[in-house]
């Protein structure tokens, strides 16, 4: 065996034993971009605290002043919310202290759960 064919075969091997650690570490990678990509999807809604402001039933509205909504990382404040079913509406009235979920699709923002 010349040297040529000993540096091919040297690299070869290395390469062949490398193998199963390189697909180990791509399968690593593809599972650490899931975690990733779960830490970046929306987190399932938490029931958050709130007070009812106003009711507009004719816009299908609800004005609450709430806590922090975790799972769209809004801070505390006054908000002007669609609802899921205007049928919502019927249940609360200016002044109730309610629980309620929301979730957020592009720039609308929409309750989908009222505890009072």
């Amino acid at each position: 065996m010349n040297i040529r064919q000993s540096i091919c075969f040297t690299a070869l091997a290395l390469s062949a034993s490398a193998l199963p650690l390189l697909v180990q570490a791509a399968g690593d990678h593809q599972h650490s971009h899931g975690a990733s990509a779960q830490q970046g999807a929306p987190a399932a809604a938490d029931f958050t605290e709130g007070e009812i402001r106003k009711v507009n039933k004719s816009t299908g509205k609800l004005t609450i002043k709430h806590g922090e909504i975790k799972n769209i990382q809004m801070p505390p404040m006054t908000m002007v919310f669609e609802v899921a079913d205007k049928a919502m509406l019927d249940s609360v009235k200016e002044g109730d202290k309610i629980k309620f979920k929301a979730r957020q699709d592009g720039s609308k923002l929409t309750v989908t759960e009222i505890q009072r």
